[in-house]
Parts: C-alpha cells; structure tokens; sequence
C-alpha cells in the first residue's frame, strides 16, 4: 500500500529532521503542522484505503501528527530558554513569585489603637531617649534616693557611667516636655522600658509602656477619671467594668490604680496606674503648682495585647515566631 509507505517515511521524517535553530525550527512547523502541510496529500488517499485499513491509517496520521507537534513544542521550549539564558534578559511571560503579605507585630497594633483614642480628645505624641540620666528617669519625678526603684536589682545602669541608666518608665519625656514646653500640655509617652526583672510568663526585662500627661488650669481628678472611663470603653468595650482605688506613686499625689473586670466573671486585672502630677514634679520641671494642676497616668502595652487577643505567655511576643506573628496578617 502506498499510501502506508509514504505516512511511514513522513512518520521516520519527523523523528529524525534536525532542529538546530529557529529558522530549522519554522520550516519544520511549515513542512508538517502548517496549513499545506505534507500530511494532507496523505490524507486525501483515505478515500483508496480498503475499509478494514482505515482506521489503522487514521491511527498512523493521528501519530505523525502527534509527534511532530510534541518535537515542535519541545525545540520551541529548548531556543527560548537557551536565548534567554544567552542574553541575559528577563523572560517577562514567565509567572512571578508570590509576594507574602507581612504582619504587624500585637504590640505594634495596640500601641496604634491606643494611640488613636487618645488622639481622638487632643492628646499628641512624644518620644524621648531610652537611655537616660537619673534625674530624668528618677530625681525629677520626686523619687527619692533611697527608693528601691533605684537598686541595680530593679534598675540597668551604665556600668562606665553610674548616673546613666536604661529608662524603668517613659515618663523621662514628661519631664522633658515640662522643661521645653509651656502649660497647656495634653502628650502621651509610647516606648520601650527595661527593668531588671525575672523572664516569666508574665514579666520580662523589657516591655513596653504608654504614659499620659495633662497640665492646665483647674485640672482635677474628675477629668483624670473622665479621660480613663473614655479610653476603656473604646479599648475594652462595654462588656467590661471598672473600679478605681487609691494607691502611692512618688510622682503623684492622688495617687489611685485601675482595674477591669469582664461583665460575669469575679476577677479583677490591674491595667494601670495613675494621679494628680505632685507639685514636687511641677517645680522641678518650672512650673508654677500655685497657678497650673495635672493628671499623669501609664500602663503597659503588652498587657492589654494579651488579654485583647488572648495570650497567656509574654515571653512569645519577642521569639519572632511566624507562626504565631502570620495570625496578625489582617490585624492592622
């Protein structure tokens, strides 16, 4: 049969043509996929083929086509990796890689929200220097010398410099501010703190704090209370209470705490602390305790982060484990 012999030397053509560039490459295309291709002089003897042999032809032409197809897309594949790769450009049709989306830290979120509450009633941001002398993080705030506060069990000092510590609280930048800034102020102090502590579920050697400072004219502790009440309905929402009770800081006088107990349950967690400023504190930044009054309050950051989402071990926060940090993705 001639129609046989000459599909099976089209068949033996196809395996063994040489490719060796892109112009070999098209008149391959053209001599056995385009659209006068060789196989349709073949084709047209099917109507010669006796019928028991036809559908061992049409088996045979579907295999020419087949392989010809498979060595055009394989040479095709083959001279355009071997151009880029020769040229040194960029394929532009190959797909990217992805780009994962990256997370903010909890710590990070909450100081934001925070932040944005308190900003909603006229607070601003300060920022002030995490290594500090003694008079800015101790003596200007009325802490005496003698105040376990100071200890090197509680304190980090500069050993080259024992005036120079690792600010304990970020209230180094109130005084700051009273120093360089005239009545009325309304700041609140974000920042890391250290302390020298025992690393545990729930305390660690650094952390981070938020402390608030209002100094006016006829400021009383009712604001102070108004300004609390306000930032723990919006932080906390309605389902928790709220109790304030007296306590003693050196920098205040009034001095209370703040606890928070969730609606339905007996136990009382300790956010932060707080007081009208001491007049103590006023004169040693210049200002007159006669003539101006104020409020100062401060709480950690990572507290309320972990009871906001649900974090029983402090110590996670800093492993920069992203497992736990990927949960954050859409937290912003």
């Amino acid at each position: 049969m001639e129609a046989f012999n000459t599909a099976q030397e089209i068949l033996k053509e196809v395996e063994q043509v040489p490719i060796t560039d892109a112009a070999s490459l098209e008149q391959f295309r053209i001599r056995f996929l385009g659209s006068k291709n060789v196989l349709k002089d073949v084709m047209a003897e099917m109507k010669n083929i006796p019928n028991e042999k036809k559908k061992e032809f049409g088996q045979l032409v579907n295999t020419i086509k087949q392989k010809a197809e498979e060595k055009f897309n394989l040479f095709k594949e083959q001279l355009q990796s071997s151009s880029s790769q020769s040229t040194g450009e960029m394929d532009l049709t190959m797909p990217g890689d992805p780009i994962p989306l990256g997370s903010r830290h909890p710590v990070s979120i909450v100081r934001k929200q925070i932040i944005d509450i308190f900003s909603r009633i006229g607070f601003t941001v300060a920022e002030g220097p995490e290594i500090e002398t003694e008079w800015y993080n101790f003596t200007a705030l009325n802490i005496p010398h003698d105040h376990p506060a100071r200890d090197m069990t509680d304190t980090y000092y500069i050993h080259t410099n024992p005036e120079i510590v690792l600010r304990s609280q970020t209230s180094n930048v109130q005084i700051r501010t009273m120093e360089k800034q005239k009545p009325p102020i309304r700041i609140i102090a974000p920042g890391r703190v250290y302390r020298n502590e025992t690393i545990t579920y729930k305390s660690h050697v650094f952390f981070h704090q938020v402390e608030g400072l209002y100094i006016d004219k006829n400021v009383s502790f009712a604001d102070l209370k108004q300004t609390l009440v306000f930032f723990i309905r919006e932080f906390f929402g309605k389902d928790y209470d709220y109790r304030i009770r007296p306590s003693y800081f050196p920098f205040t006088e009034v001095s209370a705490e703040v606890d928070i107990q969730k609606k339905g349950t007996t136990k009382w967690l300790e956010i932060l602390g707080c007081g009208m400023v001491h007049p103590n504190v006023l004169r040693n930044c210049g200002i007159d305790p006669e003539v101006y009054t104020g409020y100062a309050w401060g709480m950690g950051i990572e507290r309320p982060a972990m009871l906001k989402y649900g974090i029983t071990d402090i110590r996670i926060l800093y492993e920069n484990d992203v497992r736990f940090l990927g949960q954050f993705t859409a937290a912003w």
